[in-house]
């Protein structure tokens, strides 16, 4: 019940999809209410109302909150392309340097000028007290873990599991396809160079009680090293734990010998992974797939639902003997 990895929680829209994963494990109720650490006093993500409130010491009424923020924002910005310009734009700088700006600067090693702004896009302001950090229909966790989960589902006559086994392009030579989920650089052996990626560090440290009162704090200042503080037992409330499990964050480039957590996709990067795109068109046999092999950042849901599409897509292909592309996402290079 530990996420080793960072915390997951699972939220979608996408009906078939929460049929599927709840096909292999029963997912309980459960509700991501976030908290940040900034400046010395706590408020609650994504920005909502009370945020508003508390951090400029005020009692709006929604309507009084809106029209407050449309002040605030700078609205000299009529096109943002950063992260920095569509926060300004949004919420104003007063915000943005609260709540994002340190915080994004630790997570992505770079100065939020130099982000494009689409990254900014998911995160919603409300001007309700609404705290529920997704807005998706379906949302829960697994009631006895992911590890448990993804056990089921590889329990198939038809699946074989080997692990600590490297891939190399030579082994497709005994496949009849390959779907390869690893680093699309990798694939290549980093012939052409390497796609940037962030890593994470996390620091497990033990507490006899509740420490922190809520399953993630982010820590909002620059001055503060790690990005958050997850405590796990608060992933499960259905079960009571005296003790807790917590992790401090760490983000940071990645290096060769590393796990690679997520693409950076800034412009050089994208100038690379449209060459290793074109090479990766060129090969036979081979179908890019998920987070690392199509370099795009996704959430589990999206995942899960292009597996079952590249399934769909593959399965007839490969009874009629016809050609299945290298990516079913055409908009990889963008």
């Amino acid at each position: 019940m530990v996420h080793v990895y960072g915390p997951h929680i699972f939220h979608t829209n996408d009906a078939e999809v929460w049929e599927y994963v709840n096909g292999f494990q029963r997912f309980m109720p459960y509700k991501n209410q976030v908290k940040t650490t900034s400046r010395g006093h706590v408020y609650s993500l994504p920005i909502n109302l009370h945020t508003i409130n508390q951090f400029f010491g005020k009692t709006f009424r929604p309507d009084e909150a809106r029209a407050f923020l449309e002040r605030q924002a700078d609205k000299s910005i009529t096109d943002p392309s950063t992260f920095e310009e569509q926060a300004l734009s949004l919420v104003g700088r007063d915000l943005y340097e609260a709540f994002f700006k340190g915080y994004t600067e630790k997570q992505w090693g770079c100065s939020p000028t130099k982000l494009p702004a689409s990254i900014l896009k998911r995160l919603p302001v409300r001007f309700n007290y609404d705290d529920n950090y997704f807005f998706h229909k379906f949302q829960g966790m697994p009631e006895n873990g992911y590890t448990d989960m993804v056990g089921q589902i590889l329990d198939h006559p038809n699946i074989e599991v080997q692990l600590a086994t490297k891939y190399r392009r030579s082994d497709r030579l005994d496949a009849i396809h390959i779907f390869y989920s690893g680093p699309i650089d990798g694939y290549f052996d980093y012939e052409d160079g390497r796609l940037g990626y962030r890593t994470l560090d996390f620091e497990r440290f033990h507490f006899d009680g509740d420490y922190q009162g809520c399953a993630v704090m982010n820590y909002g200042d620059a001055s503060a090293p790690y990005t958050r503080v997850t405590e796990h037992k608060h992933f499960s409330p259905w079960e009571e734990h005296q003790g807790s499990v917590c992790y401090r964050e760490y983000s940071r480039a990645c290096g060769p010998d590393d796990i690679p957590y997520y693409p950076i996709r800034l412009v050089e990067e994208k100038a690379l992974l449209a060459h290793y795109v074109a090479r990766a068109e060129r090969e036979k046999g081979v179908t890019f797939v998920g987070r690392l092999g199509t370099y795009r950042y996704l959430d589990m849901d999206v995942t899960i639902r292009e597996a079952l599409d590249t399934a769909r897509h593959y399965l007839p292909r490969a009874a009629a003997r016809g050609h299945m592309p290298s990516f079913l996402e055409k908009a990889i290079a963008c």
